[in-house]
Parts: structure tokens; C-alpha cells; sequence
């Protein structure tokens, strides 16, 4: 496989010193001992031994991965390199990912000199764009040269971006502390900031805030963050002699691990030395928690804000999700309002606009004109590209279906893309199994190279092109992502690829599961890339952990397992569908509790019902998705019933319910004993 993919990608075409040129001799051959240097320096950057890649860099000329070996010799002594030398290795280099790659860490590192007028010269031949610390720094320069004239929007753009950033981040922060001197920021918007950042479990990046606007009091962020229960014990009998920002900061992470605990506090002592503000913030902190823990009370916390306007998107996030929970019946009218408060931005993603219409359309008396509103909402997202989408289609009246496949790409847009020198250097890299830097070197191009190799979006068409070489490459993750951002065309058969057909069919009909599910799941866990491994050890296609595929391996009969098997792709599936299928059974074939089981484990999932002595709700499985607590699970129960969905479309050819295969999800039967899934 290595062999034939780098052969088929330099068939026409050499690389020599970062420079493309015309074949003239026979096609290019993998060079192993030249392949075995480039390896070795990647290691080398990993490990940050520089003499190590300065001494084998030399070896390296030529390769088609220079501009890679190059890149690393020069950022791992970056802090010692001249401006001339970064400068030169954007000559030798240019219109190359590894040329903005090495501009973008050089760029941070003039901010962090406080270099600006060379950050400043420098910015503008920035590509990628794509780094919030970096455009912070660039508009500190221009908030520099302006001050108070600076243009507003400046500031809104440094919220955003500041807000969004968890680690300590010397760039918005610079830049946020600039606004305030201009007093373009407020005192209060420091202390939000501060105040998610206690949330998050993030002291240093709350620190770094209050040292904007009370650097006296910040070397106590840390002990408080540590001891928030001391702190405010030890302050209880005078709150009046300590900073009120600094007892909010203490109750919001009290809240973050005991929501219950925090509203005694609030009710028995702080809530009257608190600003309105203050206590609408803590309120809201409350609430997300408890509906987070799936607590009954967590709207009777939310009750306590007057003012919705004193709520951040993600608190109304999650009071929207209380309220679809909230029974039998979701409360509607408290869905309608909380989305109304978020911000624009936040109320054009497709779950809102999704929960937003159906709460339109659950008024007790709906009007035309405002059923003509909810239909002009869900048309708006309705189609088969997501979660929220397929349930708009289906709100409509309309079903899922596969749409007709535009014609292929011709063999002069495939050679194109072929002869596109990022691409090739990508693909090359993946065969060598350097997968990271292949990736970030495919997405580079397919997102900001177009056919030309200049800077711009690329076509659909070429995007399609693009995706098909990855396809023919067996390169499935690039294929899909990359076919994936196709704007006004899509090829469903790009997108859904089904590679190890016979395998995953064959192995899911002999246990009785539905092959789309198993396709839906692989899609998400793997990207269909069979040596994937994900941080905690996951391994292959489904990403079965080593304990899990042991004792699967016992339950499914798989005798003579041995760990090193799970590398397999047959035994892969084999554990995989087993396991998934016991999970399935464990749920009465419940597609978003089995799913939610695989990604978190199935204690987690069974608890996320409702309580099971019965008397919970009836919940619609779309609503059970949306509350389940985990980022990462409720992202990936939703994208597995989508894929699942859409795989069943391309399978069977006909129409497909996605909300048929999210059934209703409601409090296990107390009396019915669980099989115990967990591993012993």
C-alpha cells in the first residue's frame, strides 16, 4: 500500500529544494533509506533534540518531504533564528504550508517580544489566518496606533475570541487589557471572563484576567480557586471587608462541583451583598449545573434571573435543555424565550433555529403567520447534512434520501488535484505514516490552496477532485472531510464511503445489527482509518479499548484472543460489533442510548435516563441527545444517528427516518434487571 501510493503521486512530477518540476526520467520510487531520515527527524522535533536535525537536515535535501525536515530544523531554534534566516526559509519555501506554518510561530513569538513593527510588516503575508492569539496580537498593534479612536468592532472581535479561549493566552489577553486602558472594555467584562475561566477549572487564565483590573488581588486566584469553601467560610462573618468579584469567583466554583451546596451559600449569606448582575450570573452558573446533573431543580434555579440578558449563550443553552426535559411535555414557551435571549450568532445554529421553530409551532394557538415562521426556520436548515437538518426535513414532512450523485470528477480536475504539491506532499507523508503532518498539510491546501496553488477557497468541483484522490489513495478521513465542505454540490457516496463492505455487512447480518448503525459508528470513531489510535488507547476501526476487547473477546466466544489481534481489521469488527451489539440489547435496541454507551461507557448512559423507579418522563430521543452532559458524547451520539441515517439511505435506497431511529427514551423499568455491562 505505501509503495503504490507514493509511486502513483510522483509519477509525473519531482520536488527538489521545495521547487516542482517536470518529470523527465521514470517514475519516482520510495527511497527507504531517504523515508528513514525524514522519520527519524520527525521523532527528533517530537523529542526537541536539535542538534539531531540540524546534523541530519543536510541528508534530507531533495526528499519529497524536505520542506517538512526543513521546517522542523528551523522552528525547534526559532527563538535563536535570525529575521534574515526566517525570512530566507520563505524564499526557499514560498506558497508552502510548512512557509505559513513557520511565519505563524514566528509571528507569536515577535508578539511575545513585543516586536510590533516587524509582527506589524510581517502579518499581512499570513495565509491561514486561523490563529486567535495571533489576530489578537495584530489588533493590539492597531488598538496601539488609535486608541480610543480604534474601530468598535475591534472589541467585539477580542471578546469573542478571548471569551472562547480556556488556556492562558498572552495575545487577547493583552489585547483585552488594551480595550480597558481605552476603556473600550469594561470592569465587568474582565470579571465574566474571570469568572469562566473559575468555571472551567482554568486559576492561571482567571489570574491573568484579574490582573487587568485588580492586579493587587490576583495572587489570591490560585488559593481561592484551591480552597473556594475556606475562603468563603473564613469571610462569612464580614463579607463587607472582602472584594464581592472575588466571592463570586469562590461561589461559581463551589457551583461547578456541588451546584446544591452553592445555592445554600447564596440563599443562607451572599445573595445580599451581590450586585443584580452578580446574582442573575449565579444563579445562571447554578442552574447549568444542575442541568448538567439532569436535576429536576435546575429550572427552579433558573427562575431566580429577572433578566435572561444577564446570561451567557451557554447558560440559556442549557435552560433551553431543562425545559425540553422538563416532563412529558417539554415547556415550550420557556424553550421560546431562552432562545430569543441568546445572542444572533448563537440563535443561528441549527439546534436552536431547530428547537426554536418547534416551539413556534407548539404555541397552544398557532397562528398563520406564525406557522409560516416555524416552516420558514426549519426550511432554512432542513436537508441531509447533519443532525438538526434531517430533523428539519422530517418536520416538514419530508424524508431522508440519498440526492442523485453529481457527475465524477473528469481525469483532467483528478490530475489537477494530483499534481498539487501540498497534496502530494500530504499523501506521501500519510504513506510514510507521519498522519498528523500529512493531515494538516491536506487541509491547508484543500482549505486555503486553490487549483492553482494560489490562496483561495477552492471550487467544488476541485474540493471533489480533491476528495477522489484520497478515495482512490484509500486515504478515508481526507476523503470524507475534504468532500465534506463542498458547498452547493455533494457526492452522498464520498461522504459515506463503505470501504471493508463485504466484512462490515457480512459481520453485522450474522448478529442481527443493522449495518448502517455499524457504518454510522465506524464513520465517527475512525474516519475508516484502520491503524487509528486515539490518546487513552483506543485501537482500529470502532476504537476498542484493550480491557473492553478482552472481555468482549470472552462474551462473543472469540477464544485464543490476544491483545495484538485487535490490530486486525476482521477481529477489529468482530469485537467491535460484538461489543456494540451487546450494548444494543442492553437498552432494547435503543440506537441513541447504545451509542451514547460505546462513547462514554453504559453506566453513564443509563444514568443519563430518567430515574428508574418509573415515574420519569417519556422523553423524544432527540431530546434525550441534546441533555446528555458530555460535550464530546452528546456531539457524537448526534453524528452517529445522522451517519446511521444517511448510511441507510445509501444501503437500502429509500427514504429513512432519522427520528424513527431515535425512538423515545424513557426511566428504565426499576424492576427489569440490567445486564451488567462494565467491565470487571
Amino acid at each position: 500500500m505505501k509503495f503504490r501510493v507514493i509511486v502513483s503521486l510522483f509519477a509525473c512530477v519531482w520536488i527538489t529544494f521545495g521547487v516542482l518540476s517536470p518529470c523527465v526520467a521514470a517514475p519516482l520510487a520510495p527511497n527507504i533509506q531517504a523515508d528513514a531520515i525524514v522519520t527519524d527527524m520527525a521523532q527528533a522535533f517530537k523529542r526537541g533534540d536539535r542538534k539531531r536535525l540540524t546534523a541530519l537536515l543536510p541528508q534530507a535535501k531533495g526528499h519529497p518531504l524536505e520542506p517538512w525536515a526543513a521546517y522542523w530544523e528551523l522552528k525547534a531554534r526559532l527563538d535563536e533564528a535570525s529575521t534574515q534566516e526566517v525570512r530566507a526559509f520563505f524564499q526557499r519555501y514560498p506558497d508552502t504550508y510548512q512557509e505559513d506554518r513557520l511565519r505563524n510561530d514566528w509571528l507569536l513569538q515577535l508578539g511575545q517580544r513585543r516586536d510590533w513593527g516587524v509582527l506589524a510588516e510581517e502579518h499581512p503575508n499570513y495565509r491561514m489566518r486561523d490563529d486567535r492569539e495571533l489576530r489578537c496580537y495584530f489588533l493590539t498593534v492597531e488598538l496601539m496606533e488609535k486608541g480610543p479612536r480604534a474601530n468598535p468592532s475591534i472589541a467585539d472581535e477580542v471578546r469573542r475570541n478571548w471569551m472562547a479561549m480556556r488556556e492562558a493566552d498572552d495575545g487577547c489577553t493583552l489585547a483585552a487589557d488594551r480595550l480597558y486602558f481605552n476603556k473600550q472594555f469594561t470592569a465587568l467584562d474582565i470579571w465574566r471572563k474571570a469568572r469562566l475561566m473559575m468555571e472551567h477549572e482554568r486559576p492561571r487564565t482567571a489570574r491573568n484576567a484579574v490582573q487587568i483590573v485588580a492586579p493587587e488581588i490576583a495572587n489570591a486566584v490560585p488559593d481561592l480557586y484551591n480552597n473556594a469553601e475556606k475562603f468563603l467560610a473564613k469571610n462569612i462573618a464580614a463579607p463587607q471587608k472582602v472584594r464581592q468579584e472575588l466571592v463570586v469567583m469562590a461561589l461559581v466554583k463551589v457551583a461547578s462541583t456541588d451546584p446544591d451546596k452553592a445555592d445554600k451559600l447564596m440563599r443562607t449569606k451572599w445573595q445580599p451583598y451581590l450586585t443584580t448582575e452578580e446574582r442573575h450570573w449565579m444563579w445562571g452558573v447554578i442552574g447549568r449545573q444542575a442541568a448538567m446533573r439532569l436535576d429536576d431543580d435546575a429550572l427552579t434555579y433558573y427562575a431566580r434571573v429577572a433578566h435572561d440578558k444577564d446570561l451567557t449563550d451557554d447558560m440559556l443553552g442549557w435552560k433551553v435543555r431543562a425545559a425540553l426535559r422538563a416532563g412529558n411535555t417539554p415547556k415550550w414557551p420557556l424553550v421560546e424565550s431562552s432562545i430569543i435571549a441568546m445572542n444572533p450568532e448563537a440563535r443561528k445554529e441549527p439546534t436552536w433555529i431547530y428547537w426554536h421553530a418547534r416551539a413556534l409551532l407548539a404555541r397552544k394557538k398557532v397562528a398563520p403567520q406564525i406557522q409560516q415562521e416555524a416552516n420558514a426556520m426549519l426550511e432554512s436548515i432542513a436537508g441531509v447534512r447533519g443532525f438538526y437538518e434531517q430533523l428539519a426535513l422530517e418536520e416538514l414532512g419530508r424524508k431522508v434520501t440519498a440526492p442523485a450523485r453529481p457527475p465524477a470528477p473528469t481525469a483532467e480536475e483528478i490530475e489537477v488535484a494530483r499534481r498539487n504539491p501540498s497534496l502530494q506532499r500530504a499523501l506521501y507523508a500519510i504513506a510514510m505514516g507521519l498522519r498528523s503532518e500529512g493531515v494538516r498539510e491536506w487541509n491547508y491546501a484543500t482549505n486555503l490552496v486553490n487549483a492553482e496553488g494560489k490562496v483561495g477557497l477552492m471550487s467544488d468541483r476541485e474540493l471533489l477532485a480533491a476528495a477522489q484522490l484520497a478515495c482512490d489513495n484509500q486515504v478515508w478521513d481526507r476523503c470524507i472531510n475534504t468532500s465534506e465542505r463542498t458547498r452547493q454540490t455533494m457526492d452522498f457516496e464520498q461522504r459515506f464511503p463503505m470501504p471493508h463492505k463485504e466484512a462490515v455487512i457480512a459481520r453485522a447480518k450474522s448478529i442481527n445489527i443493522d449495518p448502517a448503525y455499524v457504518y454510522g459508528l465506524i464513520r465517527q470513531e475512525s474516519r475508516f482509518v484502520t491503524d487509528a489510535r486515539s490518546g487513552v488507547g483506543a485501537s482500529g476501526l470502532m476504537q476498542v479499548m484493550p480491557a473492553t476487547a478482552k472481555w468482549t473477546a470472552r462474551k462473543i466466544g472469540l477464544t485464543n484472543f490476544m491483545p495484538e489481534q485487535i490490530a486486525d481489521r476482521d477481529t477489529n469488527i468482530a469485537i467491535g460489533t460484538g461489543y456494540l451489539k451487546l450494548v444494543l440489547d442492553s437498552f432494547d435496541g435503543s440506537m441513541p442510548l447504545a451509542a451514547g454507551a460505546y462513547n462514554a461507557g453504559p453506566s453513564r448512559s443509563r444514568r443519563w435516563r430518567a430515574p428508574n423507579d418509573g415515574s420519569g418522563p417519556l422523553l423524544e430521543g432527540a431530546i434525550w441527545a441534546e441533555n446528555v452532559p458530555f460535550n464530546e458524547t452528546r456531539d457524537y451520539v448526534k453524528k452517529v444517528l445522522s451517519n446511521t441515517t444517511n448510511y441507510a439511505a445509501l444501503i437500502t435506497g429509500q427514504p429513512q427516518s432519522l427520528k424513527a431511529k431515535l425512538g423515545m427514551v424513557g426511566p428504565r423499568d426499576a424492576m427489569a434487571p440490567a445486564e451488567n455491562l462494565e467491565l470487571p
